[in-house]
């Protein structure tokens, strides 16, 4: 596949998929610290048969972290904390900055795959999975 091929509809086909799987994405966005938009690439990518090497996933992670680290988990944290504090409007504003963040790593995501030369297969969600640690029996729905 030619990297011409990554584009936003790539992420549309991603919050599609989100829908169905919202409460696990979230369960191992809080439980094992793993990024949803990596989460959700991987699944997408093997649904398409495209596979990224162990390398590239490792370079995707470390990018996604970082900017995790530093500027939407903090944000997370404070948006969670002060809930009970903001009225429903305000909390709404609070969590369209989030989607504001998560679509910036979107594009980052796509400019570094649309760098690489993938192949064929269906391994990315394993790959991904094996460096968080996580079996891949808890996302199973996931590679559906």
């Amino acid at each position: 596949m030619s990297s011409d091929n990554f584009s936003q509809e790539l992420w549309q086909a991603c919050e599609a998929h989100y829908q169905t799987h919202e409460a696990l994405c979230l369960k191992l966005q809080d439980d094992c610290q793993i990024n949803v938009n990596l989460l959700l690439l991987a699944a997408e990518l093997d649904k398409r048969a495209i596979s990224l090497n162990l390398s590239q996933w490792q370079q995707l992670i470390v990018e996604v972290s970082s900017w995790d680290e530093r500027l939407i988990g903090p944000y997370r944290r404070l948006r969670q904390l002060a809930k009970a504090s903001l009225s429903p409007e305000e909390y709404r504003q609070m969590l369209d900055v989030e989607l504001m963040m998560e679509r910036k790593v979107q594009k980052m995501l796509l400019t570094r795959l649309n760098q690489y030369s993938p192949g064929a297969g269906r391994e990315n969600l394993p790959t991904l999975l094996a460096e968080f640690g996580i079996d891949v029996a808890l996302v199973a729905a996931l590679a559906e």
